[in-house]
């Protein structure tokens, strides 16, 4: 059994109004989040926003790479690359 998994490089700009999908930033999806970049609340708060739009559970999104950094590696299982950019991508 072949097993489809994405892997997405991520922007995130913390302690903003809104968590909301802005658009790209060069091969990166850029992401604004309300949570503070402390205490891994920013990275838990991109897990928890991340399944929520991609309508996957979330114990299938993975944190690569990027725990203290605003640039971050996502793997996320079940979904391919093209799929998760589209439904990222799509109310853009």
């Amino acid at each position: 059994m072949i097993q489809v998994m994405a892997t997405l490089l991520v922007h995130i700009v913390p302690h903003t109004k809104d968590d909301v999908v802005i658009g790209e930033h060069g091969d990166a999806i850029k992401i604004k989040l309300r949570a503070p970049a402390r205490e891994g609340k920013a990275n838990a708060a991109l897990m928890r926003f991340l399944a929520e739009q991609l309508q996957v559970p979330g114990h299938t999104i993975v944190l690569e790479r990027g725990r203290r950094t605003r640039n971050k590696l996502i793997r996320i299982e079940g979904l391919s690359e093209a799929d998760a950019r589209r439904r990222l991508l799509g109310a853009v």
